[in-house]
């Protein structure tokens, strides 16, 4: 296969429900990065090959009728001849995108690819159900708010338990407690406030942006709106559990947030042949699905998976990235990857996550993805090398992994 490398990773702070961007459509938000990934890694626009874009919240990118990643490349200034594709894999949507390229130039349809993903949460539309649409009605006529429908599926044979909110009922399986939960949670939060004050994200990843106000100054956003500063354990233990889960608050979740991240992938021959300094290697990415209501153990099912299609051990990982979708999600995981002992367990998640996660960060569903991927590449970098790797799970359990090298 061909050598694939990254050669640009950036994304925009990611806004908390109500937050800076709040208003800011997310196909806006996607066409702010690919100009970003463009300027800083001085690639022609031309000389992009494919673009796949990652959004599962179609009722907020529906407004703008369909094909949001043509939408968001063509506003981009790319040529009209670039090709793109939109995908819906849940929260694995733009990390498969990554992937997606990568396949496409291992298999020489392309040699430069973008795999981007972007959402705003809180944007979504009030909609009358489609009975509606035909017939006389009458009576009184309730809106529906599509930003509080998340997790839930109405299909015959999907009932309550393909949830994601199921996460707690299978943490409860794996024996993790919601203390276990709850301090994780702080951890991210801890964790990411010292990565932002050391200067981790500013100069690397994030772009602050400006938004333009109706009346008065724009306002600038430049870090993560989901990180507390003040999150403690006794504070997080008083919240009650959501949504009928035995251990899932609102405090050892993310959010519901806004934001959008972009990789540059290409084969190492094209980067040679363009200039362009290589920030690390796109090892490998794979795929993963299985019984739909254990999504809490599907990160640590795809990161065998992938450590298996390569060869590679969990020894070789000098990093760990698993996305915080509920603190029980790294939780569990570890649990699976470690089969169980309590002070392998403790070794893998020391090196898991280890600027806090989406507790912290939020997890606007369909960028967080490619946000795992720079967050692995960027990390490996500072740590002078080596190995990482990043998986994230998708609704009704889906999960994907990637492999990075530095």
């Amino acid at each position: 296969m061909t050598k694939v490398v990254i050669t640009g990773a950036v994304r925009t702070p990611f806004s908390r429900y109500g937050g800076t961007l709040k208003q800011v459509d997310s196909i806006l938000l996607g066409k702010i990065v690919i100009e970003e990934l463009i300027a800083r890694t001085k690639v022609p626009k031309n000389a992009i090959d494919t673009l796949y874009y990652g959004t599962c919240e179609p009722m907020e990118t529906g407004v703008n009728i369909n094909v949001y990643a043509r939408q968001a490349m063509l506003v981009a200034g790319l040529p009209p001849e670039t090709l793109s594709m939109t995908i819906d894999s849940a929260c694995c949507s733009s990390m498969d995108a990554v992937t997606f390229c990568k396949r496409e130039i291992d298999a020489g349809l392309a040699k430069v690819g973008i795999g981007m993903g972007s959402e705003n949460m809180g944007r979504q539309v009030y909609y009358l159900p489609p009975e509606f649409k035909f017939g006389d009605r009458t009576g009184h006529i309730q809106l529906i708010d599509a930003t509080r429908r998340g997790g839930n599926y109405t299909l015959p044979g999907l009932d309550a338990a393909a949830t994601s909110f199921d996460a707690g009922k299978v943490a409860d399986e794996y024996g993790i407690s919601r203390q276990a939960q709850d301090e994780w949670a702080v951890r991210s939060h801890e964790l990411y406030g010292k990565a932002y004050e050391a200067g981790k994200f500013k100069d690397e990843m994030i772009i602050p942006l400006q938004i333009p106000q109706e009346k008065g100054n724009p306002l600038t956003i430049s870090i993560d709106e989901q990180y507390r500063k003040d999150s403690n354990l006794e504070k997080l233990a008083k919240l009650p559990t959501v949504w009928n889960s035995s251990t899932i608050t609102a405090g050892n979740s993310p959010g519901i947030n806004t934001g959008a991240a972009a990789v540059m992938v290409m084969s190492d021959t094209r980067a040679k042949e363009l200039g362009v300094d290589p920030l690390a290697t796109y090892v490998h990415g794979t795929r993963l699905a299985g019984p739909h209501r254990y999504i809490a153990a599907a990160p640590g099912w795809a990161i065998q998976k992938i450590l298996k299609e390569t060869g590679m051990s969990l020894d070789d990982m000098k990093v760990i990235e698993i996305n915080e979708a509920f603190a029980a999600m790294p939780l569990v995981s570890a649990k699976i990857l470690t089969d169980g002992d309590a002070k392998k367990m403790k070794q893998l998640l020391d090196r898991t996550n280890v600027n806090g996660g989406a507790v912290a960060i939020g997890h606007p569903v369909g960028a967080s993805g490619a946000r795992l991927v720079m967050t692995l590449a960027y990390e490996l970098r500072r740590r002078g090398g080596g190995y990482g790797v990043a998986a994230v799970c998708g609704g009704l359990c889906q999960a994907a992994a990637c492999i990075v090298k530095v």
